[in-house]
């Protein structure tokens, strides 16, 4: 009898030792199952990959929401719904997505954008940008007889832009009486950059300009020196290009390298 009842002591010992332990591993028990913190962690490092602070209020938050899970969790398997061939089909596409997710998420960490990879990437941006800047606008007409009576309009002081709008083709600057915007010559094809180039401002094109697309006239409204972003201004755009640049080559790589029969 003294033996028993040194051991029932020692068990009640021992019990007393584990359960902080058992707590402190556990947000809760529903139902007889235990709710790991784990649970509660994973939550919170979601959040803070989102950019938000994990506040106190907000962990007592977390545990409340992995216990409705549990509960929810807990009468949804009751009711056989964890059994269902779309349930299964489920899972496994968001178990796919989540491990693309973390494949990506690796390959990042592990090349990463340099700053000089940026830069390099500015300087050739403003190689190919940096000059002159031409304010023009445009009318395009599919035939060169009808280009060259809206220059003979023009020349009699018909209005650019009423022209534009009434017989442009190009659905990109004709509502806008043919305005083109500022740009940098080398945006435009060859012949239509060409011309533009040579105009002097405030003039037209004295013959029409035939590209690709049809036959243009073209007025230059006005010239300046290409007006250029600042580095820093940009820094964040062209590194996110450049990623995007280097996950695509990634999944190219891995394409050609797989054995599709």
């Amino acid at each position: 009898m003294k033996m028993k009842f040194l051991a029932t002591l020692a068990s009640a010992a021992l019990l007393s030792t584990l359960t902080p332990l058992a707590l402190a591993q556990n947000v809760a028990v529903v139902n007889g199952k235990a709710v790991p913190t784990s649970r509660v962690d994973v939550l919170a490092q979601q959040i803070a990959r989102s950019g938000r602070p994990v506040t106190p209020e907000m962990q007592t938050q977390l545990k409340d929401e992995v216990i409705a899970r549990e509960i929810f969790i807990q009468e949804a398997q009751k009711q056989g719904l964890d059994t269902t061939e779309d349930f299964k089909i489920q899972v496994e596409l968001a178990r796919q997505t989540l491990l693309i997710r973390e494949l990506f998420a690796t390959y990042q960490k592990a090349n990463p954008v340099g700053d000089a990879e940026v830069k390099a990437e500015y300087d050739k941006f403003i190689a190919a940008n940096s000059g002159k800047e031409y304010h023009a606008r445009h009318i395009l007409v599919e035939k060169e007889d009808q280009a060259k009576a809206i220059i003979a309009q023009l020349k009699k002081g018909g209005k650019f832009d009423e022209i534009a709008k009434k017989s442009s083709k190009d659905p990109g600057s004709a509502a806008k009486g043919g305005d083109l915007d500022w740009a940098n010559a080398g945006n435009y094809v060859a012949e239509f950059s060409e011309a533009l180039s040579k105009l002097a401002k405030g003039k037209i094109t004295e013959t029409p300009v035939k590209t690709q697309f049809g036959y243009h006239v073209i007025r230059l409204d006005d010239v300046r020196d290409a007006q250029l972003p600042k580095f820093d201004d940009v820094k964040p755009q062209i590194a996110q290009q450049l990623l995007q640049q280097k996950m695509g080559k990634y999944q190219e790589e891995l394409r050609a390298k797989a054995k599709i029969e």
